[in-house]
């Protein structure tokens, strides 16, 4: 079995999970932009997403002889440890609820403040929680000057969703009287948008510009999920929601790997980290497949019902959600590697995941474009925060004694 030993391996670990997890989250906004029902996107994000920890069990886990203590994955499916397994899958089953949350979210808040808040809710609440059960190997006068900084944040991501909101609505409100097409007549394109906006018109031969009231609805046309004239609160909840699962996750699992509460009989080896995964995947997937289906047939939050057939033969973009139950895989499995070796909390640097995210989401998807001043000395403030947290969470790893 292979074992990350020492503190310069855990944190290249941590951070490849970094560019694994900022990653996924945008796929998921892709495909819903593009019009990709979610309950089709998460069903084929859970079985790649279960491969990949079935990936890591096979070859990392088994991987040479067995270590003291440490038997390979194969030995332990034998072995009486149910008692961490419950632990390992009740973490798949609070990282379920909280990505399928998540899915939502970034639609109706964005990508860049939806991974802020749910991160630093995680940090702040996790991270507070693993140094404890770790035995407090990491370095608290550093952890939790980090926390803090997550801490922050949270508000800080609250106030970028607020403003950007405002900046919508106001595009919204007034492009009415300013967009005419050619011709010098509004054009036939209307929207009758629940937050009171006017009647919207944009020229059918000229692609709109991103950050425009034009590029809004054009955007709202095509998107799965409607959010236009949304109730702020609405997505505000859904991600303090998700963030309070993802906080509870990390801790769970570490639980699971290093049996602090002494669950298992005298003589039992804890389970290893690609043990814990395998169950702690097995857990989420079971979930998110009965969610799933069953959302098919009966949607939330104003979606079109679906099918098992129409998601079977829906291949539009099946590759990219295929692809990012990949990311989200192998980026859980590097980090609870890290973690193993460096500490839980500081593997939680990888909850800077934001980063990532807010990059692909201003590339991408034109998120904060010709918002106002107010938006970007906001949004600027929230990315350096982070660019602090992650530093001093890192700095703050220390090493587990074996």
């Amino acid at each position: 079995m292979y074992v990350v030993e020492d503190k310069d391996g855990a944190i290249a670990l941590m951070l490849v999970a970094l560019l694994c997890l900022g990653t996924w989250p945008a796929i998921f906004t892709l495909l819903e932009r593009r019009g990709r029902l979610p309950q089709h996107t998460y069903l084929d994000y859970s079985i790649t997403n279960l491969l990949a920890a079935i990936f890591f069990a096979l070859t990392f886990g088994q991987i040479g002889d067995r270590k003291y203590n440490m038997p390979n994955f194969l030995t332990q499916l034998s072995q009486d440890n149910w008692p961490s397994i419950l632990f390992a899958m009740a973490g798949g089953v609070v990282l379920s609820l909280g990505n399928l949350a998540t899915q939502y979210a970034l639609a109706f808040v964005g990508l860049s403040v939806t991974e802020v808040i749910t991160c630093s809710i995680a940090v702040v609440l996790g991270t507070t929680m693993n140094y404890f059960l770790d035995d407090r190997i990491n370095k608290a006068e550093i952890l939790f000057p980090g926390v803090g900084c997550f801490l922050v944040a949270i508000f800080q991501g609250s106030a970028v969703h607020s403003s950007n909101s405002a900046d919508n609505k106001e595009k919204l409100n007034g492009s009415s009287s300013n967009n005419r097409d050619k011709t010098g007549t509004l054009t036939d394109l209307e929207e009758n948008l629940e937050s009171g906006a006017h009647h919207i018109s944009t020229s059918k031969t000229e692609k709109a510009k991103a950050g425009t009231a034009e590029y809004l609805i054009e955007l709202e046309k095509k998107r799965s999920i409607k959010v236009i004239g949304s109730n702020t609160f609405l997505g505000l909840g859904i991600v303090f929601f998700a963030g309070i699962c993802f906080s509870l996750f990390s801790p769970i699992f570490n639980l699971a790997t290093n049996d602090q509460w002494h669950t298992l009989k005298e003589g039992v080896p804890h389970l290893v980290v690609y043990t814990a995964f395998f169950y702690f995947s097995i857990s989420c997937f079971i979930l998110a497949i009965v969610l799933n289906l069953m959302f098919l047939y009966k949607p939330v939050l104003g979606l079109p019902s679906s099918s098992l057939k129409a998601y079977v033969n829906d291949w539009n973009g099946r590759q990219w959600a295929l692809l990012a139950g990949l990311l989200c895989g192998f980026g859980n499995g590097f980090r609870f590697m890290g973690g193993q070796a460096a500490g839980y909390a500081a593997s939680d640097a990888v909850q800077a995941l934001p980063l990532v995210c807010t990059f692909w989401g201003i590339v991408l998807f034109g998120e904060y474009h010709q918002s106002s001043k107010k938006t970007y000395i906001l949004l600027v403030s929230m990315i350096a925060m982070f660019i602090i947290a992650v530093a001093v969470l890192v700095a703050s790893s220390g090493h587990r004694k074996t």
